[in-house]
């Protein structure tokens, strides 16, 4: 079972969610300190194993046959959707490889409300996820500077202002964007503007949390 778990607020679990984590064999998690907190809260005492990407090319073959064997085993990432950006495809993969049935229940992924509240179009869009760090990285933003749907990315508070620096000059510092930080925790905030605005503001303002960038795709104007 592929459990979404709250990118914020803990309320965000659905009953589900709840139950399908107090009925398994085994909950695998990213980092067992940050599940553990989640499962305090909904007072879960279930067996925890660590499932992050170090270890995950080791184990899967193994957690595949067992799950085949009749075990219950819930996969949680430390926010969000498993192999969203997370571990779990590997797993995943190999689940299917063996025949073992696969379940994923609906519930949080960050780049569903950023994109919704950025006032961009989100009828069409291309998730990117996290860009390469070093290697492809340039390579990459030159490709996506003419898609034309509406581009998402991840990004952490440390790499935030290189990143808009390099958007900024391979889309245009005029390319409309949204950036989100914090999502449905308390200092939740959405600012919205040009790339070379977005970048003044960050370069003033610390960047704090994780970060969703919602860029507009080539042909969408910007309003007047």
């Amino acid at each position: 079972m592929i459990v979404p778990t709250p990118v914020g607020n803990l309320e965000d679990m659905s009953f589900r969610a709840v139950r399908v984590l107090k009925e398994a064999d085994l909950i695998l998690a990213e980092d067992t300190r940050t599940t553990g907190i989640l499962l305090k809260h909904y007072a879960i005492s279930n067996k925890m194993q660590s499932h992050h990407k170090f270890n995950e090319h080791q184990r899967v073959v193994q957690l595949a046959a067992r799950i085949q064997g009749g075990e219950t085993i819930a996969l949680v990432s430390d926010a969000g959707t498993p192999s969203i950006s997370d571990p779990g495809f590997l797993l995943i993969r190999e689940c299917v490889r063996q025949g073992v049935e696969v379940e994923c229940l609906p519930g949080a992924t960050a780049f569903v409300p950023a994109l919704v509240v950025s006032g961009l179009p989100a009828d069409r869009f291309c998730f990117e996820g996290f860009l390469p760090q070093k290697k492809g990285r340039q390579t990459r933003l030159k490709e996506l500077a003419s898609e034309n749907r509406t581009l998402i990315f991840y990004e952490s508070p440390h790499r935030l202002i290189k990143t808009l620096e390099q958007m900024a000059e391979y889309f245009g510092a005029g390319r409309p964007a949204s950036v989100s930080r914090e999502l449905s925790k308390l200092h939740e905030q959405t600012l919205r503007g040009t790339l070379q605005e977005l970048l003044i503001h960050f370069t003033v303002n610390k960047p704090r949390g994780e970060f969703v960038i919602i860029i507009a795709g080539q042909n969408e104007k910007p309003e007047k």
